[in-house]
């Protein structure tokens, strides 16, 4: 039994942690509540960020993607759970699509910073940190349990037009834990 149990583990350790896009690129551990206070003292830092697009500014050479911060759980991913910590801007060297790179969409990246830049937020000026992107990427957008059940994951008690009253559950959850759709 043991036999079995060592191969799950490495297969399960290496679906888990960062994705490779900001995973490879090395960084210190300088957090965002750190560094908004004085963004130019940490100047040339190569850090990693994570949180929510909030705006996408299309450049003729640069992309500004203004982010609201949310500090990152294990696996690299902005833990939306835990209080907002402020703003910081991306900019990328890239052509980044505002459809694709759209509002609300989770995002991390690994960059150095570069200081600060002043942004209009409604009527105020704020100076904002200025990250300069190294690797980016987009977390993929949950989707909708094609059984009309919720999200994926969603089970429960209650009426189902197939199984009548009792228990109904989606069958991509499995008991804590939830596996992909194909």
């Amino acid at each position: 039994m043991r036999l079995h149990v060592l191969p799950l583990c490495v297969f399960l350790s290496a679906c888990a942690g960062l994705p490779s896009a900001v995973r490879d690129v090395p960084v210190t551990n300088l957090s965002y509540v750190q560094a908004s206070g004085d963004p130019n003292s940490y100047k040339d830092t190569s850090v990693r960020w994570g949180g929510v697009v909030i705006d996408v500014e299309n450049e003729q050479n640069y992309t500004l993607v203004q982010v609201l911060s949310y500090p990152l759980g294990y696996g690299g991913r902005p833990q939306l759970t835990k209080p907002s910590e402020g703003r910081f801007v991306i900019k990328s060297a890239e052509f980044l699509d505002p459809a694709v790179y759209a509002k609300d969409r989770e995002i991390t990246v690994a960059g150095v910073l570069q200081g600060d830049i002043e942004r209009t937020i409604g009527k105020k000026n704020v100076r904002l940190p200025l990250l300069s992107a190294t690797a980016i990427y987009l977390w993929p957008l949950y989707q909708a349990d094609p059984y009309g059940y919720g999200y994926r994951g969603y089970g429960g008690w209650g009426y189902s037009p197939y199984y009548g009253y009792g228990y109904y559950g989606s069958p991509y959850y499995w008991g804590g834990y939830y596996r992909p759709y194909w």
